[in-house]
């Protein structure tokens, strides 16, 4: 088990380190998307004046978001799931269940991982965007049409990060599995400030 322990020790500080990026990210695209939404709302209801882009924007940041802040809620328990099978079971059937179940997830993030390099690197990848343009110079007279491919590697980035906290998951349900589950270093809640 010091095997595993010595994996899980730099692979929690990992993913610990990504999904604080991506919850920082993430809640900057959650506000720009509300904002672009808002702007949208009034430019199209009180001006009658509705403009290209903001729908555009805000799925982008949609996209974002979820793929960033998805790994951070698997890693804490935040996904809907019914637990009291796991709850009643002990421990070593707990862990042995979760890890099955696991082991399936992993398989589905690894076929979401190749559909989305595939929208990345794909046809719908190769396009621009219709209405999103990022300014080249100061004085705001080229602009660069966003590429689709941008909005696709958020699946890339997203599934990525989720099979690092997958296998995370796998290894801690290991070490449950052996009765080594007092051995394992506590998960900070980012949330709750807690330990789980």
């Amino acid at each position: 088990m010091g095997g595993v322990l010595a994996v899980l020790g730099p692979l929690g500080r990992l993913n610990a380190a990504l999904c604080t990026a991506g919850r920082a990210i993430g809640v900057v695209a959650i506000a720009v998307m509300v904002a672009v939404t808002l702007l949208q709302v009034v430019m199209r209801y009180v001006f009658n004046n509705a403009l290209p882009w903001p729908d555009e924007a805000a799925r982008f940041c949609m996209l974002w978001m979820t793929g960033l802040m998805a790994p951070t809620a698997l890693r804490h328990g935040g996904f809907v799931a019914i637990d009291s099978l796991l709850m009643a079971l002990p421990v070593r059937l707990s862990s042995l269940l979760s890890l099955i179940l696991l082991s399936i997830a992993m398989l589905v993030l690894v076929m979401g991982l190749s559909i989305g390099w595939a929208e990345v690197n794909g046809l719908g990848g190769r396009f621009d965007t219709a209405s999103l343009y990022l300014p080249t110079s100061w004085s705001f007279d080229s602009w660069f049409r966003i590429p689709r491919s941008w909005m696709m590697l958020s699946l890339v980035v997203g599934f990525a990060m989720l099979i690092l906290v997958n296998l995370e998951l796998m290894l801690r349900a290991l070490m449950g599995l052996f009765g080594a589950a007092d051995r394992l270093p506590m998960v900070r809640n980012p949330v709750l400030g807690s330990a789980e």
